[in-house]
């Protein structure tokens, strides 16, 4: 029998982004000025994604163009997927080399190790200061308990999660909340119609992590659509 927890996929309304946007803009700006931004990109892989990783792989390319003039941006992905494989690439400088190392993963069927991504987040970021941390999934296998525990060390470290929801599992959504909750970050829900929502706020998230609320006034302005409402919200930070 299908799980209980699968609902229809819906889209992220006015509200929802309206909410996300705040959150991003009531995030703390990066603090190491003339560095390159840091964005660690983490993805479900299990066999459920692939549809949304191959949409990701036409996205990913903004984030880098969006951040050029900012002084650049180094992307780490990472993903997890079959029994137990999690794996993070080094630090990419440039969309050609994330793109080439996306094209070579293959999804595969799994549970969730959302725990394992955390925690490999807070080592990196520990290492070398990661200015947010991106996440894209559709359901929770964990406890939520522990999740919570390491979102709440992200929030002590200043690593804000950004999680993407594509779906309605509810037992994800109210985890993925209280992970965007805790590590000072925000959540956002989408479906596979609303590819442009998810591209601008991705992008919207890479100009945050490589030139700080400033820069991501700036380019709501340019942008315009769901990116735009921020900038009427920010106030002066």
């Amino acid at each position: 029998m299908a799980d209980d927890r699968k609902q229809i996929q819906k889209p992220a309304t006015a509200s929802e982004v309206d909410a996300f946007l705040r959150q991003v803009a009531a995030t703390p700006a990066r603090g190491e000025a003339g560095k390159r931004g840091r964005l660690i990109f983490a993805m479900d892989a299990t066999a459920s994604r692939e549809p949304t990783w191959d949409r990701a792989m036409q996205i990913q390319a903004e984030m880098f163009s969006e951040t050029a003039a900012l002084g650049g941006l180094e992307v780490q992905l990472c993903f997890y997927r079959g029994v137990m494989e999690m794996k993070a690439s080094p630090w990419c400088e440039d969309a050609d080399s994330l793109l080439g190392r996306m094209t070579r993963v293959r999804c595969a069927a799994g549970l969730t190790q959302i725990g394992r991504v955390l925690r490999h987040a807070l080592d990196e970021t520990r290492r070398g200061k990661v200015n947010a941390l991106v996440f894209v999934g559709d359901c929770m296998e964990e406890s939520a308990a522990m999740l919570a525990g390491l979102a709440g060390e992200l929030g002590i470290q200043g690593l804000p999660a950004f999680v993407f929801q594509e779906g309605g599992d509810r037992v994800a959504e109210q985890s993925f909340r209280r992970i965007a909750c805790l590590s000072g970050g925000a959540y956002c829900p989408f479906d596979s119609r609303s590819a442009q929502t998810l591209r601008d706020l991705l992008s919207a998230v890479a100009v945050f992590a490589a030139g700080g609320r400033k820069a991501l006034e700036q380019f709501g302005v340019r942008r315009g659509g769901a990116v735009l409402q921020l900038t009427n919200q920010m106030g002066k930070g």
